[in-house]
């Protein structure tokens, strides 16, 4: 058969040609998930996600795929965070009109994140023009709330576990992730018999309100995500530099500031507060505000999911009702209004308020307004991507940029990266060890040293073949 041949399959029929996978976003970064399945038949999108970060990173958002929106079939998401949905109103703009294919969970929260991102976006725009920073003129937003509202439309909920066609050649299964509330790794079997696992965001064994993901059971091309494939969560020693920061804070009648996702990580917060609360170690005079609408919307979702007894729920949380995640020993600020109300209280407080990298939203303000305090602490609770305001706090920034002015950073900075939802390295090897060896495994969604890790470990101790791709790159599915 000469190279050119097209193999035939029994009775003649022209055998299907490879798949083409194409890393379009979320390689050698932790943002901008975009990984394109492409068939003789069909155009899959497995995650929409924004670039975000570095400028050069953010700038990407605003460039077209390399393909046309109209053409892709179909889009599955793993999960609502904005680096793996918030593209999705942009490329409905650009003409996708295919389903959007994720857990039921998944879609309510997206809708609630693509509604806050567009809502951010408008503000910072309209802000910009008004006071004329920025260097766009005007200044506008990626997408705004129409884009949304027409995104939203597409969603097509699947449920977990239940194996679905989404063409007549492709076939999808969603499994629990365990990340946050609705995420799930993929699994894509191709017109060819090949099949492609994409582990989404996986979660960790320690979550205190989710129960780990479900064991991966192989696939030929496995993408696996590798934010923390250099690092171990502590769990122990997060719990203890978590309350001691508090109490110092405290008792030098501070602030504490915590930037936090407004899916699940908020969640994971209020319930470590809780505990200290409940235990003494928070006193009951210090007020706790929870500054995110986006957050508090997060929070209906997931008291829902107790009260439906979710299975992605832990079997505690479940017992204890309705009392697990409620907000009631917390001060919830959901207008403008009671945000600014926020800054006439004086003595020690805590403020949860979104984004968690610092990247936009309400939390800012705050950050503006205690930095340069040195009785305050921002505790930086999870993965801050670089480029981002929580990542240059963490890595010891004396200034900090926004709004158009350097604010001075006096106030103290802890980083307790080990609440972070996503698992650590040895949770992830724990994860692959019991499933026969892929073809190849693609490291993704981790910045380049802790891909590069990830991959060096998964030769040496399971002797697969593993690499870290590069933007923009095609290889064959086999």
């Amino acid at each position: 058969m000469s190279e050119t041949t097209t193999p035939r399959e029994p009775g003649g029929a022209m055998a299907p040609r490879p798949a083409l996978l194409s890393f379009l976003g979320g390689v050698r970064t932790v943002t901008g998930s975009k990984f394109l399945v492409e068939s003789d038949r069909a155009r899959i999108l497995v995650d929409c996600g924004l670039f975000q970060g570095f400028a050069n990173l953010r700038r990407r958002n605003w460039e077209r795929l390399g393909r046309d929106a109209a053409d892709i079939q179909a889009v599955v998401v793993t999960h609502a965070h904005l680096d793996h949905c918030g593209y999705l109103p942009r490329l409905v703009r650009h003409g996708f009109r295919g389903p959007i294919l994720t857990t039921a969970p998944t879609a309510r929260l997206a809708e609630i994140v693509l509604r806050d991102s567009a809502r951010l976006q408008m503000e910072v725009a309209h802000h910009a023009n008004e006071n004329g920073w920025s260097k766009h003129r005007p200044a506008k937003p990626l997408y705004d709330l129409d884009d949304v509202d027409a995104a939203i439309r597409y969603f097509d909920p699947v449920p977990i576990g239940t194996q679905i066609d989404i063409t007549s050649d492709i076939r999808l299964t969603l499994h629990h992730g365990g990340h946050i509330l609705g995420s799930a790794w993929v699994h894509l079997t191709l017109e060819d018999g090949h099949t492609l696992a994409v582990s989404g965001d996986l979660g960790r064994p320690g979550h205190p309100l989710l129960l780990p993901p479900e064991p991966f059971s192989g696939a030929d091309i496995l993408l696996m995500e590798s934010t923390y494939g250099n690092r171990r969560h502590d769990q122990q020693a997060a719990h203890s530099a978590f309350a001691d920061s508090i109490s110092r804070t405290c008792a030098r009648g501070g602030t504490v500031v915590i930037p936090a996702f407004a899916l699940d990580r908020t969640e994971v917060v209020l319930h470590e507060l809780a505990q200290l609360r409940h235990a003494g170690l928070l006193p009951a005079a210090v007020p706790v505000f929870v500054d995110s609408p986006m957050a508090l919307a997060a929070l209906d979702v997931y008291r829902e999911a107790v009260r439906d007894r979710s299975p992605e729920l832990r079997s505690e949380i479940l017992a204890q009702g309705s009392a697990a995640l409620s907000p009631d020993p917390f001060l919830a600020a959901r207008t403008v209004q009671e945000s600014i109300d926020i800054n006439s209280v004086s003595g020690p407080a805590v403020i949860v308020s979104s984004a968690g990298m610092a990247t936009g939203g309400r939390v800012l303000h705050h950050l503006h307004r205690l930095l340069p305090d040195p009785r305050n602490t921002v505790v930086v609770v999870g993965f801050a991507a670089s480029g981002t305001r929580a990542r240059d706090l963490v890595d010891g920034a004396r200034t900090l940029k926004m709004f158009g002015e350097y604010i001075p950073v006096r106030a103290e900075v802890a980083d307790v990266p080990h609440f972070s939802a996503h698992a650590d390295a040895n949770q992830i090897m724990d994860w692959l060890r019991a499933a026969p060896a892929p073809h190849t495994t693609y490291m993704v969604h981790g910045e380049e040293a802790a891909s590069e890790t990830l991959r060096d470990r998964i030769d040496r101790e399971l002797g697969w073949t593993a690499v870290v791709p590069r933007s923009g790159e095609a290889v064959l599915i086999r």
